[in-house]
């Protein structure tokens, strides 16, 4: 496995307790409105859920990767300089879930630009009474403006290669899986570990010396 994959899936799991914080609420309501008549079962929805928000990522993922290549290719824009960016950005993320410096909010609300057109359709998937329906409301999920996805996506751009910008998104999406299933099945005190304050600060710290690290390695 590649060290930017095993990275991106790493800091999936280190942003764990940001996810709750972000899109928890969104999970506990998709399984709390599951049609108790369903003839499909909450774990099947749960997974078709999930995996259409990891698709979005990973589209996501190629479609910056395919800009990388060009900014690249075409532009002239050194790789080495855009993974001294992504190492900037995953220091920023660790001050923005530790809750000490939060430009990345800024970048968030740039996101909302396309969310406030996405977001309507979500209505016409609800009640989630069929895998189909999870799996497209999971995959609008995915485009919800969060800082953690779009420092991820500095990442995607840095490969300059479309199906490693899908993957590094794709090992990232995969990394935020166990928090959100713990959101799904009510693990309360799971959720009350990724939730607490040390524990927070103690994965922001974690993400800013891997971004340290990182900028390190580009010397």
């Amino acid at each position: 496995m590649d060290i930017d994959y095993f990275s991106a899936f790493v800091i999936g799991i280190l942003g764990s307790g940001h996810c709750l914080g972000m899109c928890g609420g969104i999970t506990s309501m998709l399984t709390s409105a599951l049609p108790k008549d369903s003839s499909y079962s909450k774990t099947l929805l749960v997974i078709c859920y999930n995996l259409g928000r990891i698709l979005s990522y990973s589209l996501i993922g190629a479609i910056v990767g395919f800009t990388g290549s060009v900014a690249a290719k075409n532009i002239g824009v050194p790789l080495s300089g855009l993974r001294m960016v992504s190492a900037i950005f995953l220091i920023f993320l660790g001050l923005y879930i530790g809750k000490w410096l939060m430009w990345l909010y800024r970048i968030e609300r740039l996101g909302k630009f396309i969310w406030r057109y996405l977001s309507p359709y979500s209505k016409q998937l609800i009640p989630v009474n069929s895998p189909a329906k999870a799996l497209g409301l999971g995959a609008l999920w995915g485009w919800l403006p969060c800082g953690l996805i779009y420092s991820m996506l500095t990442w995607s751009l840095a490969s300059g290669d479309v199906t490693k910008g899908a993957l590094i998104m794709t090992f990232f999406g995969l990394g935020t899986l166990p928090a959100l299933l713990i959101m799904s099945y009510s693990f309360i005190k799971a959720k009350t570990l990724l939730i607490h304050p040390t524990f927070r600060k103690f994965m922001a710290l974690s993400l800013i010396f891997y971004g340290v690290y990182s900028l390190y390695l580009l010397r």
